[in-house]
């Protein structure tokens, strides 16, 4: 480094204690976006309807970056009504300011912009981007959003031909300020109206198929990355006559096994290597609905190059019932010899021999309060302050807005009524914590935690127990961020809580979501230091109770 660099570097790490800019290293490229989100009028499913495009795009622009990567993306909001922009996995580190929830973020009103700023700091892997306000998820505005390695850190596979991005979804036809007055009238939004593969059903209005959406050529192989981008079901994914080679999950290298599906739920995302090693011709990709009453497809066409041979009509079946979906799972395994991002809780990746500080039992429960459907988690359902959460928090205003723990770390006994209200707990900074996951309904859940990567232990039917720990994997637990819960079973999580701010643990099912199953999980550093959390950014918003507050005094080293 030259004596120049050395003082740009230094110049900017002090203005960084001043809380003039956030404090990343000069020397880390930068990325930058300019993102003008409109409604616009398409056709998914054949019946025109309203929907969130973001540069003319729908699903969004893809977000290709690299472990470390500056990433500067000004949002012009060209709706009329406020609008925010979550990253489904990044995990933001000291700095949920930038995580783009209702509890961290005031939204961004209509007509206005703003600059999200964010490092996606030591981690790799297959992400996306969604719209968190109300029901905007259900009208689009997403997008995938990758991680690549640096190339000092060598990744445990060849590079592909190519990398392609596949975002499956279920899809409604009806606007999601519909879906959203159904919700608020105390009545389900039901089932979707079909399922897309990168905003299209596969087929077009006279049944034909569409233009191919990827193409390979023989002999070489391809990485796909597929999320399940959409608000409420669980999608099998499949290629016809191909094999799946899965690489990467959620942020972690796994051990490389072979698949003729996959089962993704909501919110999740997986890499797999694929070799066109097939009769050159078209062959579908084909996304299907998992444990409803009920069966939608969606597909999409892959195409060997130079060729025109059309594919074959017998769509590749769909697997049946939840137990070959768990014991998928239990097919998963990190990766432990690959040279890559991953978490280091306490200095050690054994986080099996890590003592155990606290366990928090969460049970997911309906109900009807005054009249509408709510969902809660251990009896408290979920209420959004006018002001968010972080910045009261911040503030120090929170005793007149909220209090932490109204909800218990474990369920209330009985038929206990359904509490209304702001949903945050409070967590010991740098413990390690069990979180279980209990699902007495018959329907599947899956469940998302902002800014961490946790160890995905245990999964069981029934109810949980402490005997349940010796069934736990303990060595090589992929670490991702998303967890599936299948009916009446439960699923065990641990991570330690090193990562300082407010943080959101939801179901993905965006019905739950809206009505409340979701809560806020406060991880503050006694120390309030820079070392710990980065200070409020020069153009945060404010909105609600602090809006004329003076500014608290900043954090320092």
């Amino acid at each position: 480094m030259s004596m120049k660099t050395s003082h740009v570097v230094l110049f900017m790490f002090l203005l960084s204690l001043t809380g003039m800019i956030s404090p990343v290293f000069a020397e880390d490229p930068y990325l930058y976006f300019t993102w003008n989100v409109t409604y616009g009028t398409m056709s998914p499913l054949g019946v025109p309807q309203q929907v969130i495009l973001i540069n003319g795009q729908f699903p969004g622009p893809n977000i290709n970056s690299t472990t470390n990567n500056n990433i500067v993306l000004n949002l012009f909001n060209n709706l009329d009504e406020p609008f925010l922009l979550s990253w489904n996995g990044i995990q933001q580190r000291k700095n949920s300011w930038q995580d783009g929830l209702p509890g961290t973020n005031c939204p961004i009103p209509a007509g206005q912009n703003f600059t999200y700023h964010f490092q996606v700091k030591d981690q790799i892997g297959s992400f996306f981007y969604f719209p968190s306000l109300g029901m905007h998820k259900a009208a689009g505005a997403f997008g995938g959003l990758r991680v690549n390695s640096r190339l000092l850190i060598p990744v445990p596979f060849a590079d592909p031909a190519d990398d392609y991005t596949v975002l499956i979804n279920d899809w409604y036809t009806k606007s999601h300020s519909n879906l959203a007055r159904f919700l608020d009238r105390g009545r389900s939004i039901n089932r979707p109206a079909g399922i897309l593969i990168n905003g299209k059903p596969g087929k077009d209005s006279q049944g034909h198929d569409q233009d191919p959406l990827f193409t390979m050529e023989s002999g070489k192989t391809y990485r796909y990355r597929i999320c399940n981008v959409g608000i409420k079901t669980s999608l099998n994914f499949r290629i016809q006559g191909h094999s799946m080679k899965l690489v990467e999950m959620e942020g972690s290298h796994t051990v490389q096994s072979m698949y003729d599906s996959f089962d993704v739920h909501v919110g999740q995302c997986f890499s797999v290597l694929v070799t066109a090693d097939q009769t050159p011709g078209d062959y579908y990709m084909v996304a299907s609905t998992r444990f409803t009453k009920y069966m939608l497809t969606g597909t999409g066409i892959i195409r060997y190059a130079g060729s025109n041979k059309p594919p074959s009509s017998p769509l590749p079946p769909a697997p049946v019932g939840w137990a070959w979906s768990f014991n998928q799972w239990r097919s998963l395994h990190w990766n432990l010899t690959a040279s890559a991002a991953r978490p280091n809780p306490q200095g050690s990746y054994h986080y099996g021999s890590i003592e155990i500080t606290r366990t928090i039992k969460l049970v997911n429960s309906v109900g009807m309060v005054d009249g509408k459907r709510r969902y809660a988690i251990n009896g408290v359902s979920h209420k959004d302050t006018v002001t968010p959460l972080k910045l009261l928090e911040y503030y120090r205003v929170t005793e007149k807005e909220f209090k932490y723990n109204v909800m218990q770390d474990v369920p209330p006994a009985g038929d206990a009524p359904i509490n209304v209200q702001a949903n945050v707990i409070n967590a010991t900074f740098r413990t390690f914590i069990e979180i279980i996951l209990e699902n007495p309904e018959r329907s599947i859940q899956s469940y998302h935690l902002d800014g961490y990567s946790f160890f995905s232990v245990g999964m069981g039917a029934g109810k949980w127990s402490p005997e349940s720990r010796k069934k736990y994997n303990l060595l090589d637990a992929v670490s991702r961020h998303t967890i599936q819960v299948y009916p009446k079973s439960w699923s065990a999580i641990m991570l330690t809580f090193d990562n300082a701010g407010m943080w959101n643990l939801r179901s993905n099912l965006l019905e739950r979501h809206y009505l409340g199953q979701q809560l806020y999980i406060s991880v503050m550093s006694p120390a309030r230091s820079l070392r710990d959390e980065y200070n409020l950014p020069t153009n945060a918003m404010l909105c609600g109770a602090v809006s004329d507050l003076p500014l608290p005094k900043p954090y320092t080293i």
